[in-house]
């Protein structure tokens, strides 16, 4: 299972070996995310490397899930998101990486999940509703 993509400086980067799968989600962002058991800590998002592809607050955000259980640089991770913003994308990141935490090791389950980070982020932005400005924005009420 071999997977070729390039990073900033043009230096072919070649995930080897095996790497667990995992789908996570924000708003409507859906990452698919392979985390690579054997590692330096190379994180590509959409064939780019992370510090290109995100800025420095959403990079921690998608990193969170490794930094917690202190594995930053032992893993290498490659994501595909679509859909949402860049923030919504980072946190579909973070769900797909705990997810495969999990999945490599059931130890790590309890700080992941006393951060929330195992927890698919339901929150979606609320429809439209007929004769309001927006969901819940009335026009302005006028006496006269």
């Amino acid at each position: 299972m071999t997977e070729e993509k390039t990073i900033e400086n043009n230096e072919a980067v070649q995930f080897k070996g095996r790497y667990v799968a995992a789908i996570g989600r924000r708003k409507t962002a859906t990452a698919r995310v392979r985390v690579y058991t054997s590692g330096k800590g190379i994180a590509l998002v959409n064939g780019e490397n992370i510090k290109k592809y995100f800025t420095v607050d959403n990079i921690s955000l998608a990193t969170a899930s490794l930094r917690l259980v202190g594995r930053l640089r032992d893993y290498d991770f490659s994501a595909v998101v679509k859909g949402g913003g860049k923030k919504a994308q980072a946190e579909a990141v973070r769900h797909g990486i705990a997810r495969t935490l999990l999945a490599i090791d059931k130890e790590l389950r309890q700080p992941l999940k006393v951060k929330g980070y195992l927890t698919r982020d339901s929150r979606k932005k609320e429809r439209k509703k007929p004769g309001l400005k927006r969901a819940r924005r009335a026009p302005q009420w006028s006496k006269r």
